[in-house]
């Protein structure tokens, strides 16, 4: 028998042109399914470090849960924290200078094995963070990115045992730091980034302390000033870039 939780809050308002709409999600409970669309700009779907009206919340708590997010707009905000095990997260943006900040459990209190997370971004000067878990309990993550814009900041920190992260990037003046972290002596992390455009930079840390790591950069940005920098390391200290 499952035992569900879930308390969803809707606020919507109206200012001159503007449209605020919030919305505040607690949830506990396995197999949930999830779907969540916002249109306008300015809008929250919250926690973490929601403004406007406090919102905060956005907390889904249990396993084999789909989340399903759609922000059509700009100056969207996407915040919270995520508890499970074998979930699937689908997140669509549609617009610019919106703002997208997940911690699958950020406190290693429930796993976040099993994870399969597609966030699909087309517009210019977004801003998203996607940190997953924090002591090897990412395993068998399958992690991609599509984003189609440019000036887009992605930062993304994993405790990558036996996962991938897969980034395809088609833009002018975008931004990657991500970090792979495991200690599991019988599964590495695989870290693929495929690239077209002009100016970039990339901070690229993959830092498995008893095992193996993969990487595949594949970037085509002409005759742009770009920065790449790439750190693979299983022991000592790095000098970084």
């Amino acid at each position: 028998m499952k035992n569900k939780f879930i308390s969803i809050l809707a606020v919507f308002s109206l200012v001159g042109f503007a449209a605020d709409n919030e919305i505040y999600v607690d949830q506990s409970g396995t197999g949930a399914n999830i779907d969540l669309e916002q249109l306008g700009i300015s809008n929250i779907i919250g926690g973490l470090n929601s403004t406007a009206g406090s919102v905060n919340a956005f907390d889904l708590d249990g396993n084999s849960m789909t989340l399903d997010i759609n922000m059509i707009g700009a100056t969207n905000k996407f915040l919270g924290d995520i508890f499970a095990d074998n979930f699937t997260g689908l997140y669509n943006f549609t617009g610019g200078t919106n703002s997208f900040t997940i911690q699958v459990d950020p406190t290693n209190s429930n796993s976040s094995d099993g994870s399969n997370q597609n966030v699909a971004v087309t517009g210019s000067g977004n801003t998203f963070t996607l940190n997953q878990g924090t002591t090897a309990i990412a395993a068998s993550l399958d992690l991609d990115w599509i984003i189609q814009g440019s000036n887009n900041t992605v930062t993304s920190n994993i405790n990558i045992d036996g996962a991938t992260n897969y980034m395809d990037i088609d833009g002018s003046d975008n931004t990657v730091t991500y970090t792979g972290t495991g200690v599991n002596a019988s599964a590495g992390g695989y870290f693929y980034l495929d690239h077209t455009g002009g100016s970039r930079t990339f901070n690229i840390q993959q830092l498995s302390t008893q095992d193996n790591d993969w990487l595949k950069i594949m970037s085509i940005s002409g005759t742009s000033a770009s920065t790449v920098c790439v750190v693979q390391n299983d022991q000592g200290t790095s000098t970084s870039c």
